[in-house]
């Protein structure tokens, strides 16, 4: 049975601020690498493309971790909790809107063997 938690993390920066923005995510990628259960850390931002012409956010994070008890724990850290705190809560912050998803790679009626 796959235990994998896949986090996709958009990001849509204030205006002028998408360089910043980039940075500043790009800057968690070395202490998540730390991270044993981390799997895949790597913030993208959007490019065009004729091939793929679906809407986005300008800025998106892909995150593989192990297992849910490591995604919670990554989420927990003083470092990405500072991260929203400045960036997205502060009223300041350069970051206009943020949308976080979790998802499973497991069917959903999937008979998983009982260990």
């Amino acid at each position: 049975m796959s235990r994998k938690i896949y986090c996709t993390a958009s990001f849509k920066p204030k205006p002028g601020k998408e360089a910043a923005v980039f940075k500043a995510l790009q800057a968690l990628e070395p202490n998540a690498h730390r991270e044993d259960a981390c799997l895949l850390y790597t913030v993208t931002r959007h490019i065009e493309n004729p091939f793929a012409q679906g809407d986005s956010f300008p800025i998106v994070f892909h995150e593989i971790w192990a297992n849910r008890e490591a995604f919670e724990a990554h989420c927990q850290r003083r470092e990405i909790r500072g991260f929203f705190a400045t960036h997205l809560e502060d009223p300041d912050g350069d970051i206009a809107e943020a949308n976080v998803c979790v998802y499973s790679d497991e069917p959903l009626d999937y008979d998983a063997p009982q260990l």
